[in-house]
């Protein structure tokens, strides 16, 4: 079977590979009568467009929206949102090289063992021009929960993490690294510039919160709201692990350390802490729901490294071609999105089941 769908009740599936010549989704079950034009979905895709800075691929995509079905008078339907992305400036021929022979730490292998054949251009699907389909659908979502507030941001590139006492909200959009501490992301500039001119690669932390969730949505067992959460992000290219609220860290701590003691509040339980990530028993308990994820190092590196070809022979292989030098940056709109697809997706379930 094919899986290229994600959600239950608010579900798309995307569509399109990275050197064909367009990528899009098809958003299916939102609500009809939501204000919905390409200018509420461009801004999203304008945070992910490669090019925008020296800090990412040169690959020059204008990643421009079109709404294609769905919308009538400015209004959703009801009906499937079918949204396309135009592919601009593919360089099929960078990929020479990888037609014969796979690609260490990407897909290109495991690939040609499932379907005994790849479109070797960019990893086809593998791509993570895919996810641009993802945030145009994220951008949907995001009109179904309005009462519901994203933000996503990098920790950390290369193991170099901000400082805490250093946050500051209004400096993620200051700076191309998405990073609310401008101490570190001026370290972080030298650091992917280094990784950048090296032909090398480095890995990020990204962390979400959103806040705004009300008490209620999720469900208990199959359909947790950190379950899906969980495996919406862990789909996205390059993800190798995601914790919901203090994840691994909750292991160190004893069970009075991790208690989020609640008191009486004027609107709902007050609570000290929140260990958890504002989900208790797969679902949300009110506090903003926060979540880790870890990219690892684009796999596309000039340095040679051992492979075999296609016919098992031993061979070395580098990258040629436009690629991150920090994949993670540019995954922060994509965080975003999988979070906003993830939420739209239980609001309606729990409206369906509680009314």
């Amino acid at each position: 079977m094919s899986f290229n769908t994600f959600g239950r009740v608010f579900r798309f599936t995307t569509w399109g590979e990275s050197h064909g010549p367009a990528i899009g989704a098809v958003v299916d079950g939102c609500p009809p009568g939501i204000a919905l034009s390409e200018d509420d979905v461009q801004p999203f895709l304008d945070k992910r467009r490669p090019g925008t800075s020296r800090f990412t691929t040169q690959r020059q995509e204008p990643d421009q929206v079109r709404i294609l079905s769905g919308v009538f008078e400015g209004r959703t339907t009801g009906t499937p949102i079918a949204l396309q992305i135009e592919n601009v400036d593919q360089r099929s021929k960078d990929y020479s090289e990888v037609a014969l022979a796979y690609r260490p730490g990407h897909a290109d292998y495991a690939y040609d063992a499932k379907y005994g054949f790849r479109d070797y251009r960019g990893g086809g699907r593998s791509s993570a021009r895919e996810t641009a389909s993802r945030v145009a659908a994220g951008a949907v979502a995001r009109l179904v929960i309005p009462e519901v507030t994203i933000t996503a941001w990098v920790e950390a590139i290369g193991g170099d993490a901000i400082d805490p006492a250093n946050f500051d909200a209004a400096e993620i959009g200051n700076n191309p690294f998405f990073c609310p501490d401008a101490v570190a992301a001026a370290r972080w500039e030298g650091l992917v510039d280094d990784a950048r001119k090296s032909g090398s690669s480095l890995g990020a932390v990204i962390a979400c919160e959103a806040s705004g969730v009300p008490a209620g949505w999720g469900a208990p067992l199959y359909a947790k709201l950190d379950s899906e959460l969980a495996a919406a992000c862990m789909s996205i290219n390059a993800v190798k692990g995601v914790e919901i609220g203090d994840g691994f860290a909750a292991a160190a701590l004893t069970g009075e350390q991790n208690a989020d003691a609640m008191h009486p509040g004027n609107a709902g339980p007050r609570f000290d802490a929140n260990h958890a990530g504002g989900i208790a028993g797969g679902i949300s308990t009110g506090q903003p729901v926060t979540l880790r994820v870890a990219f690892k190092p684009t796999s596309s590196i000039l340095t040679p490294v051992p492979t075999i070809t296609r016919e098992g022979e031993a061979t070395e292989i580098r990258t040629k071609g436009r690629h991150d030098p920090c994949v993670g940056i540019r995954g922060v709109p994509v965080v975003e999105a999988m979070v906003a697809l993830v939420l739209a997706d239980q609001k309606l379930l729990h409206r369906a089941q509680c009314g």
